[in-house]
């Protein structure tokens, strides 16, 4: 479960966002600029609120009243960015096992699995010995992916995760998102600009502009809306 009430103030607008999130994708949708990649910057812990709290899984992470801060490194979030960010001297297995090596230096417990599995079920062990600029934008993201996951997060953030493909494969890693939240079953927060996007992995919406939020819906055809009532996407 995550809790979150915020304020963020930025130098044209103050964001204000407020989430209450079971096991289910929280799709954030709007323009560029709206305040979309600034949330999950401050759900990771890569910036700081202005006011409010954010709670996950009963875990106070940030507090401004309590003045609690949780240092990212212990917050058990996983975050694709939209460049994916490998490491581009670390290979694939160097990239995926990275994550892992920074969890042990801070006593984090041991993966009750093997992460390289993980590359396995993704369709990329094959490249294990493969650097960044070796790969596909697709190939890419699955690192990413894989990498986020290793650590065995609490929340996953996803930043325009598509932005940077093609329809084809645009479409199959869509496929490949609900499947993995299916079986991670923990929230998932995915920032997009595109609207079929948000349509196809909302479980729930957040339209944002400017830092507000204008609309609370779930995907089209559906009759109930994450606040309980009925809106339509912008």
């Amino acid at each position: 479960m995550l809790e979150a009430c915020f304020s963020k103030k930025l130098w044209h607008f103050t964001l204000d966002i407020k989430i209450n999130l079971g096991h289910e994708i929280l799709v954030l949708w709007g323009h560029s600029g709206a305040g979309k990649t600034t949330v999950l910057h401050c759900l990771a812990g890569l910036s700081n609120p202005t006011g409010g709290f954010i709670k996950l899984g009963g875990n106070v992470l940030y507090s401004a009243d309590d003045k609690i801060n949780v240092s990212t490194r212990f917050r058990k979030v996983g975050y694709l960015f939209q460049d994916y960010a490998l490491f581009p001297h670390l290979t694939v297995r160097q990239n995926v096992l990275y994550g892992l090596k920074c969890k042990k230096k801070n006593n984090g417990s041991p993966p009750a699995s093997d992460p390289l599995e993980l590359l396995e079920s993704f369709g990329v062990d094959h490249l294990v010995d493969r650097f960044p600029r070796q790969l596909s934008g697709g190939e890419k993201q699955r690192v990413a992916l894989a990498r986020a996951l290793a650590v065995q997060p609490e929340l996953l953030l996803l930043d325009e995760p598509f932005s940077a493909l093609d329809r084809n494969i645009k479409e199959n890693l869509r496929q490949e998102i609900k499947k993995l939240h299916r079986q991670w079953q923990i929230p998932f927060v995915l920032v997009t600009h595109d609207e079929e996007d948000a349509r196809f992995l909302g479980d729930k919406i957040i339209s944002l502009e400017k830092g507000r939020i204008m609309d609370t819906a779930l995907p089209t055809g559906s009759c109930e809306t994450a606040a309980g009532f009925t809106l339509s996407m912008r």
